[in-house]
């Protein structure tokens, strides 16, 4: 398909290292300015770098927030190759007409083995058994030392990831109960229960995979370990804030539970190679990772396919399906017809003055689509195809009051 604004004078920035697979994608579909960097970028260097970019892509380090924003005029859409999106406002996104879309489901497979893998050496105290054999002390002994099998883990957080997690490790013989804000239908035998305190005191294994926000904000705390068994193990493979360190140091250290695996932090370095400091280092029977849950082959090249399509998706056609900024929108491609984007300001009477625009232009609308959120509004629009100019018409559009951003797509 032949867009209005010719792929190859759209430029493309990835940030952080994306995956190849991302780029053999763009490069498929014609995109050709292309530009990789490895790590992510900060402050003025970031601002000058995405000023002329048409579509930016980036990890978890990279925060593109109202100010970095600003300096993007001519950004059409943002890709998060990651699970998360709290790296961008959001709302400044939607309120300038940039879709954000993100991979939420590639890596579940990587984090869900990731954490198996976790629960079996803390439950065998590894870490500890490791550090002394590299030290030249032969530390056999089964004191504390239990086979998964039988146990309980307790998930907080029954979404994808999490119910992955409950699968695998019913497979392996271990009892599951969760807990979630929302209803969730159990997989297999898997019991759901009433709070957090009751899955802390009933779990032998606590893995946590809830998102970063206010009401998730260190839900593991003082207030609340205490109530997990002494031989109880703690992992978190979800976000940085929702574990209260301190306290989590401070019932390792007095021997409250038997350990614990931590891959996410509050504060974690730019880039690989960085310093970094946690309260928990050099605690015994304590994992400690660098945000490498997802960080497999598998897991990254899925989602660079994933976030790929869904830009090319979007600049080809329009589809706004994944984005978290835009309402979604997927309005199948109608052969003999031009179509028109208009993403607009939430408020009363948009639609009619577009309709006006179209019937003073005697345009026929041959197909047409609004959805919207609580501050922005999103408007595809195909119209016949014999249309000499569209020039005059997107000057005419973008003139109704409330227009954030008018595009003719092909």
């Amino acid at each position: 398909m032949t867009t209005s604004f010719p792929k190859n004078k759209i430029k493309i920035l990835l940030l952080e290292g994306i995956s190849d697979v991302a780029v053999g994608n763009l490069q498929a579909k014609g995109y050709t300015q292309i530009n990789c960097l490895k790590g992510a970028l900060t402050g003025e260097e970031l601002h000058e770098a995405i000023k002329d970019i048409h579509v930016l892509g980036i990890r978890s380090k990279t925060q593109i927030d109202a100010l970095a924003l600003s300096h993007a005029e001519k950004l059409i859409c943002i890709g998060c190759y990651c699970i998360g999106t709290n790296q961008v406002d959001l709302k400044e996104a939607g309120r300038r007409g940039i879709p954000v879309f993100n991979a939420p489901y590639s890596n579940t497979r990587s984090v869900a083995e990731l954490v198996i893998s976790s629960m079996i050496q803390l439950i065998r105290q590894i870490p500890e058994k490791n550090k002394q054999a590299h030290a030249g002390v032969w530390l056999k002994d089964s004191k504390n030392c239990f086979e998964l099998r039988g146990k309980t883990l307790g998930i907080i957080g029954y979404g994808h990831i999490g119910s992955q997690l409950s699968v695998l490790a019913e497979n392996m013989g271990l009892d599951v109960i969760y807990y979630d804000v929302n209803p969730k239908l159990p997989l297999g035998n898997a019991k759901n229960v009433t709070s957090i305190n009751e899955l802390l005191e009933k779990s032998d294994v606590v893995s946590i995979h809830v998102p970063e926000n206010s009401t998730t904000e260190n839900i593991i705390n003082k207030n609340n370990i205490g109530l997990m068994k002494k031989t109880a193990v703690l992992i978190n493979y979800a976000r940085g804030t929702v574990v209260d360190l301190d306290a989590l140091k401070n019932a390792l250290i007095d021997k409250k539970i038997l350990g614990a695996s931590i891959d996410v932090f509050p504060i974690e370095p730019k880039s690989k190679g960085d310093s970094f400091a946690t309260v928990l280092q050099n605690i015994e029977n304590v994992i400690l990772t660098p945000h490498i849950g997802g960080s497999t082959e598998e897991a990254q090249a899925n989602i660079g396919a994933d976030v790929s399509n869904k830009i090319i998706s979007f600049i080809d056609t329009g589809n706004t399906m994944g984005s978290h900024s835009l309402p979604e929108i997927n309005l199948p491609i109608q052969e003999g017809t031009r179509r028109i984007l208009h993403i607009h300001n939430n408020i009363p009477g948009m639609l009619s003055a577009i309709n006006s625009c179209m019937a003073s232009k005697n345009i026929n609308i041959v197909g047409q689509y609004l959805n919207t959120n609580q501050e922005v509004g999103y408007v595809v629009l195909d119209i016949k195809s014999d249309i000499d100019t569209t020039d005059d018409l997107q000057d005419v559009l973008s003139d109704i009051e409330g227009t954030i951003r008018t595009r003719v797509l092909y």
